[in-house]
């Protein structure tokens, strides 16, 4: 028996109508489930992000005031390139951190257009002969008054706190989208078991008329897919707001020096929404599949 792609519309549409309740709670749950997964996978893309100013065993730096003089600049230079403790200091002026900021926020350009290399503070990327934690700390310590200095940030303190914020976040996020995926295929199992039992009398009938099983199961899989995609395309819109806020709120040269490295490019969003939808429709085929093949009398 041929299937045309308006009997699969239709057929898919009256089994959603009868079970419009459960269809609701079937997205909101996907929804939840895949906006946490995201969340997840782009905490770990901004902890990359983060930690990139910590390569080549840079253990701190010394942030330097926007509108420093260069008699306070030379001043801390001088103090870094005398010191027997440290191995070596990399001079990050104004356009070098620009270019950084540029790499960083590449994929979010209405951010890149509100800051120049004006904005950015001057800083000293310093790696220290002993990078004893005790050692690193005792030595950014004496930096932290020098004139012109805004602030001084060890690698030690920010990694781990930056770590603990993450795998925290990572953790608790991926169990429960993990439990609310699982959640959400037993509603796509149970949407589409309801909609086969209400039509059962309709089924019976088609199959003593030839229809095949596959031409009886397509509807009801296509509805599981559309109920996997709604429920994706709910949490990629939600994951757009959400970064766009956190953004917002921390982003920049003036955010908060924890956080303000974990926003991630546009560019990751789309990638992670582009995973999110395979996974929703996934997650509503295959249950929808398994129902299917549970309760079509073959």
């Amino acid at each position: 028996m041929a299937m045309k792609i308006d009997y699969v519309i239709r057929e898919t549409g009256s089994n959603i109508r009868r079970n419009i309740t459960l269809t609701i709670a079937t997205v909101v749950t996907v929804a939840i489930a895949l906006a946490l997964f995201g969340i997840a996978l782009l905490v770990r893309q901004g902890v990359d992000n983060a930690t990139a100013r910590w390569e080549g065993g840079i253990e701190f730096v010394v942030f330097m005031n926007v509108e420093s003089s260069n008699a306070q600049l030379q001043a801390v230079a001088d103090s870094l390139d005398q010191s027997p403790e440290i191995a070596r200091t990399v001079f990050f002026d104004k356009d070098a951190a620009y270019i950084e900021f540029r790499e960083l926020f590449s994929g979010s350009p209405e951010i890149l257009e509100t800051v120049t290399a004006e904005d950015l503070p001057p800083s000293f990327r310093v790696v220290p002969v002993d990078t004893n934690a005790d050692a690193v700390e005792q030595l950014a310590s004496r930096f932290e008054a020098s004139p012109g200095v805004r602030e001084v940030v060890s690698a030690q303190e920010t990694i781990r706190n930056i770590e603990k914020f993450s795998n925290f976040i990572s953790r608790f996020v991926l169990l429960a989208a993990v439990a609310l995926l699982l959640a959400a295929s037993v509603l796509i199992f149970n949407t589409i078991r309801m909609a086969m039992f209400a039509r059962r009398n309709e089924i019976e009938v088609m199959k003593l008329v030839g229809a095949t099983n596959w031409f009886i199961r397509v509807p009801f899989m296509f509805e599981g897919l559309i109920q996997g995609l709604l429920g994706a395309m709910a949490a990629v819109g939600g994951i757009f707001v959400l970064n766009g806020v956190f953004r917002n709120k921390v982003g920049g040269p003036n955010g908060f020096q924890l956080v303000d490295s974990l926003v991630v490019a546009n560019e990751d969003v789309w990638r992670t929404s582009f995973l999110l939808m395979v996974i929703g429709a996934l997650v509503g085929t295959i249950g929808s599949a398994v129902a299917v093949s549970r309760f079509l009398d073959v």
